[in-house]
């Protein structure tokens, strides 16, 4: 199956400092300084953008990333 032929499966990447930096955390600090990163077809596409992102803010043990599954939201009868 060619890439044109695949099922489009929306995903976001998004991220910001958390108030808390536990491992279940998972509320931001500020929404207004959210960082959109992007919105991308498939999750490898999407994972390898929350890489780049997580990469480039390592330094800050309050920042994260993320990768949401925007496809299940908008279709969760067929994840």
């Amino acid at each position: 199956m060619s890439d044109t032929n695949k099922p489009q499966l929306l995903h976001l990447v998004i991220g910001g400092e958390l108030k808390d930096i536990g491992p279940d955390a998972t509320e931001f600090k500020d929404l207004e300084k959210l960082d959109f990163v992007g919105a991308y077809p498939n999750y490898a596409e999407a994972r390898d953008a929350w890489r780049a992102a997580a990469q480039r803010t390592v330094d800050n043990a309050h920042m994260r990333y993320f990768v949401i599954h925007a496809h299940k939201l908008l279709d969760p009868e067929h994840d």
